[in-house]
């Protein structure tokens, strides 16, 4: 008897759908086909061990089993149950008459319980897509499943009350959660607020024109200054996730497996701080089976790399690209993957190889030589990508013993989400630009038209300081965002002067 079940597996961040068909017949053995890996290839050991425990049996006759399309390698463990209830309907020990029209995916214990599943999310949406009237799947991804309108999700915890549905005719309990209203319930609560930070006034106000415009920044200072302090703060001044970005990081993060048990949409825009050892193939994405990397996995947030000379070189020139494109491709022989990596990079250093660069009391200086090979580890080409360069000086104690709390980060999001909605605006005819950090030179002519004055501040400026040219785009970028955040149509010499002061690295004597 032939009964077919459907799956799913999940490619990027799409989802396939899976027909498995399962035929009994008169004989011995037990045949899975269909490029199947070993955690597939191993579940019969788990399936029978599982119905067994639950007064089931896998029945001692030929049984073939073929995953289709059988040329898509399939991967993982969370096809056990579907593969079980497929041979419990081959065999007639369960009626199953309206199969076909549920999704059923989900790990087995050995006593019948359900282990959680990757990429819930992504399936859920091409279940729906396909017009599945249900998705059966373990109780932990149930609320990630139900964000999806239109799709009944049950979520199960054994085996049994599948079994039940479909043999007893019992209903099972359907998930339903308001996706607006879990999204909007935990969007004002950031777990870190910039009223904890003491001083720093100028650095605060750095960060703020850098969530404001969707800037790169890059934080140089000696051990202890609070750059990592204040990078873990920054996504709570981002403007809140709209409903689509949720969705959108939500289905990355459960593609591996990194969604919170019963946890619904992500609210919070995501903070990746991976650590200086990390490989390339980790920060960017790929492995035989390609996975999203750490550039992915902060898609809507923030990636900070903390110490960023100490990073390996090839690993940090990898993410060049997608710092440009933001997405990330991923080309095997067979197929080709694309990750979106949006995200805005924080990268702290020390000044010098021993932290105190300039300091006349430091207990250890650094010669030019060590300078040198130092800042030698960061290539041009990145440094191009970031466009505030600040200096981050230690709180003297009077600031650290105040009492008096400062700004909360609910304050400077406002002012944050004012410059965006200006910037959403004025970029509402170009499809790709959204905000003042992605405009090409091209757009930095149009909406940065400087007076006669400002022009000739500039020009003194890079003159004096001697700036790069690459250094004249950042800057007009910055001021322009500067300009946002006052509420000015026009970028002024006001504007002009204060991004001036946020390209330390440009300036002569730093990179040789």
């Amino acid at each position: 008897m032939l009964k077919k079940v459907f799956a799913s597996a999940v490619f990027g961040v799409e989802a396939s759908t899976i027909t498995v068909e399962v035929n009994v017949d008169k004989g011995v053995g037990y045949h899975l086909v269909g490029l199947p890996d070993n955690a597939i290839k191993e579940s019969n050991y788990r399936i029978a061990a599982a119905l067994q425990n639950n007064n089931y049996r896998i029945p001692g006759k030929k049984i073939t089993i073929n995953m289709a399309p059988a040329d898509l390698r399939k991967e993982g463990s969370a096809y056990d149950l579907t593969l079980a209830i497929g041979i419990l309907a081959a065999s007639s020990q369960i009626k199953a008459e309206n199969l076909e029209d549920y999704l059923i995916m989900g790990e087995l214990s050995l006593d019948g319980s359900l282990q959680p599943i990757k990429g819930a999310l992504p399936i859920a949406v091409k279940a729906r897509e396909e017009g599945f009237k249900g998705f059966i799947l373990p109780m932990q991804n149930a609320k990630e499943a139900a964000i999806v309108d239109d799709l009944k999700v049950y979520g199960v915890d054994n085996i049994t009350q599948v079994i039940n549905h479909f043999d007893k005719g019992e209903t099972l309990e359907q998930t339903i959660i308001n996706t607006r209203e879990e999204f909007y319930k935990n969007l004002d609560f950031p777990e870190f607020d910039f009223a904890d930070v003491k001083g720093q006034e100028s650095i605060k106000r750095c960060m703020e024109i850098a969530a404001a415009g969707g800037h790169n920044i890059i934080l140089i200072g000696p051990p202890g200054s609070g750059k990592t302090m204040l990078a873990k703060r920054l996504p709570s001044i981002l403007p809140p996730m709209t409903l689509h970005e949720a969705l959108e990081t939500t289905k990355i993060h459960s593609v591996v497996g990194r969604v919170k048990a019963h946890a619904g949409l992500m609210a919070q825009r995501p903070f990746r701080s991976p650590h200086h050892t990390i490989s390339n193939v980790a920060l960017v994405g790929g492995g035989s089976y390609p996975q999203p990397g750490e550039i992915s996995l902060s898609h809507n947030g923030v990636l900070f790399l903390d110490e960023l000379p100490e990073f390996k070189r090839e690993v940090l020139e990898v993410m060049r690209q997608p710092l440009e494109d933001r997405e990330v491709t991923i080309s095997r022989a067979k197929f080709t993957v694309t990750y979106p990596s949006s995200f805005m990079l924080v990268a702290s250093m020390n000044p010098s190889p021993s932290g105190y660069f300039n300091d006349p009391d430091a207990p250890i200086t650094s010669s030019p030589a060590e300078m040198q090979r130092y800042m030698g580890k960061i290539s041009g080409p990145l440094l191009d990508r970031i466009d505030i360069h600040i200096e981050v000086t230690p709180v003297p104690f009077e600031k650290l013993s105040d009492d008096r709390k400062g700004e909360s980060s609910v304050e400077i999001r406002k002012r944050v989400t004012k410059a965006r909605e200006n910037q959403t605006e004025r970029f509402k005819e170009l499809e790709n630009i959204h905000y003042n950090a992605q405009m090409n030179t091209k757009q930095i002519r149009k909406f940065c038209k400087l007076d006669e004055a400002s022009l000739q501040l500039l020009k003194s400026a890079m003159e004096r300081l001697n700036l790069s040219a690459r250094a004249y785009d950042r800057i007009l970028k910055v001021a322009r965002t500067i300009a946002d955040l006052e509420g000015s149509k026009d970028v002024l010499g006001a504007h002009i002067s204060e991004a001036i002061q946020y390209r330390s690295l440009d300036r002569e004597g730093w990179l040789g």
